[in-house]
């Protein structure tokens, strides 16, 4: 797998303002999100232990393992609950 980013895009002419309004507190609070999704999914592609990971993840055989992988205990909701209880005191 392979990922490939250009750093210094320039964003579609529907993410700009106009230049005679001003932005609204929700417009601004909106664009501030996307700027740190934007920030944030730029760390992740950047980051080495996260591209092992999803290469590890998207090889088929891997995808094939983890969709089989089922715990020996099952447990029903009441006794996950109180335990969860026990252990959160």
């Amino acid at each position: 797998m392979q990922i490939r980013t250009i750093a210094n895009s320039i964003p579609p002419a529907r993410d700009t303002l106009p230049v005679s309004s001003a932005p609204s507190a929700e417009s601004r609070r909106i664009s501030d999100d996307v700027a740190q999704a934007r920030h944030t999914a730029m760390s992740a592609l950047t980051n080495d232990r996260f591209r092992a990971m999803l290469e590890q993840i998207t090889d088929p055989g891997a995808s094939g393992a983890l969709m089989t992988m089922r715990g020996d205990n099952v447990v029903d909701f009441k006794s996950a609950q109180s335990s969860y209880a026990d252990n959160s005191e």
